[in-house]
């Protein structure tokens, strides 16, 4: 059987439809500027017509980055009408640490601020192969730091702080816990890292099944590593499946879908927290393919996905 025919079926004609406006995938540009224009095309599509969530406040600001790096960009989101101090996302972006904004999981991040009612701070960070590592994962935790800094003045709860990223979102948001632990400040009391991509090696056995589905397919990710590497081998903070110490990490959420190609390392980097005495949540969903729940919305599958992240969250939060 083909990777193509475990994937769910009502999800299929999102995929094929990315793939009608992305012949052969994102990985058959092999132009990073190229491949951002494509995906900038297809999530401006798909947010065409789409009315601006009302029930969100957003308010962009210029933060300091990491010392001797340029400034970066955050997004802040606040439930219109709601005072008071709320929890907290420090939310990362995803595409594959080469591709992606901040604009682009806007909605994914209103969304998360108006039904979990808390605040989301969406960070931008440099992207590869012009910024190799850690270029992304110091201008992240520069967002993660500012926001611990600046609670009291965005109505956020310091207690309750999470971190959230899919894919490469994922990597980094594990990275940055790992990094607030070593560094000591901020606190993040909970961590929901999504189909990261948190093994450099490739050698995994969902590395070799998932080839050509045209989302996250094997070229591609070895690619990416490369770039965002930069000649560079893996730390521990890079790829953290490569950490040796996950003690005193956050509770943490991950999901994966069975036909994704971090399926194995997803469930992998879950065992070595759970082997550390780290409570792990962890969801494996039968047909789902990478990020399938962004490409295919409105599917059974999909609104499964996102509930129980939801879910996950208010759990969290103490809700």
């Amino acid at each position: 059987m083909s990777a193509r025919d475990k994937i769910d079926r009502a999800s299929l004609p999102g995929l094929d439809a990315l793939l009608a406006a992305v012949p052969g995938g994102f990985g058959a540009f092999h132009d990073p500027i190229e491949r951002r224009a494509r995906l900038a095309a297809v999530l401006s599509a798909s947010a065409e017509g789409m009315p601006a969530n009302d029930r969100v406040v957003t308010t962009d600001r210029v933060i300091p980055g990491p010392l001797g790096a340029p400034d970066t960009k955050v997004r802040i989101y606040r439930p219109a009408g709601v005072d008071g101090v709320l929890p907290g996302i420090v939310y990362i972006h995803g595409g594959g640490m080469s591709t992606g904004n901040i604009d682009g999981e806007d909605a994914i991040a209103a969304m998360y601020c108006e039904q979990v009612q808390c605040v989301v701070v969406s960070v931008a960070y440099r992207l590869a192969p012009e910024n190799p590592y850690p270029a992304q994962i110091e201008d992240c935790y520069a967002g993660l730091q500012w926001t611990g800094l600046h609670a009291d003045e965005i109505g956020l709860d310091r207690d309750r702080l999470a971190v959230y990223g899919g894919s490469a979102g994922g990597n980094l948001a594990i990275a940055m816990s790992l990094l607030a632990r070593d560094r000591g400040t901020p606190k993040v009391s909970f961590c929901m890292a999504l189909y990261p991509m948190v093994d450099d090696s490739s050698t995994l056995p969902s590395t070799h099944e998932i080839t050509d589905i045209g989302v996250w397919d094997r070229e591609t990710s070895i690619e990416a590593w490369e770039w965002y590497l930069g000649g560079q081998a893996a730390d521990g903070y890079a790829a953290p499946l490569r950490n040796p110490d996950l003690s005193d990490f956050p509770p943490t959420y991950m999901d994966v879908g069975e036909v994704d190609l971090v399926r194995d390392e997803t469930i992998a980097f879950a065992s070595r927290l759970l082997q550390a005495g780290v409570p792990v949540e962890l969801h494996v969903s039968p047909g789902s393919y990478h990020a399938s729940e962004i490409f295919s919305p409105g599917v059974e599958l999909s609104n499964r996905i996102w509930a129980q992240r939801i879910d996950a969250f208010n759990r969290a939060f103490g809700k």
